[in-house]
């Protein structure tokens, strides 16, 4: 897979993806959905060194939630840009998948947390639903 590049929604910050990780997935949990304004946020995930930010590191902030999740922003324009959980050892980065600018051929291979998925949205796809995480 070519080189990928992503940004904010200013572009301020932008990263570089060597190489996209075929785990993907839509996360319903309630924090995910209130980070994203969003039904459900999407992830997509990269090795670390495989992923790099190549501008505007000065504009990215960090929030840790009260379970320990880490999620990264743009100080800027509040894009959400990624997601690390409370027990992150560092080998993946999970990064916003439609903060990309290029087309991808993957695509989400699961819904995860969906027992605190909104209300008002119905799964219509066929896709595996975890209510929690995979694991």
């Amino acid at each position: 897979m070519n080189k990928m590049t992503g940004r904010c929604l200013c572009g301020k910050v932008s990263y570089q993806v060597e190489q996209l990780e075929p785990r993907m997935g839509h996360c319903h949990c309630s924090m995910c959905r209130k980070f994203h304004g969003a039904a459900f946020a999407t992830y997509g995930e990269a090795k670390t060194e495989n992923f790099r930010w190549t501008s505007g590191l000065e504009y990215l902030k960090k929030f840790t939630a009260e379970n320990g999740t880490v999620r990264q922003f743009c100080s800027e324009c509040g894009s959400s840009l990624s997601f690390a959980p409370a027990n992150d050892e560092g080998r993946f980065i999970e990064f916003s998948l439609a903060t990309l600018d290029n087309e991808i051929k993957l695509k989400p291979d699961a819904h995860i947390f969906v027992a605190y998925k909104a209300n008002w949205f119905d799964i219509c796809d066929n896709l595996p639903q975890h209510q929690e995480g995979r694991e």
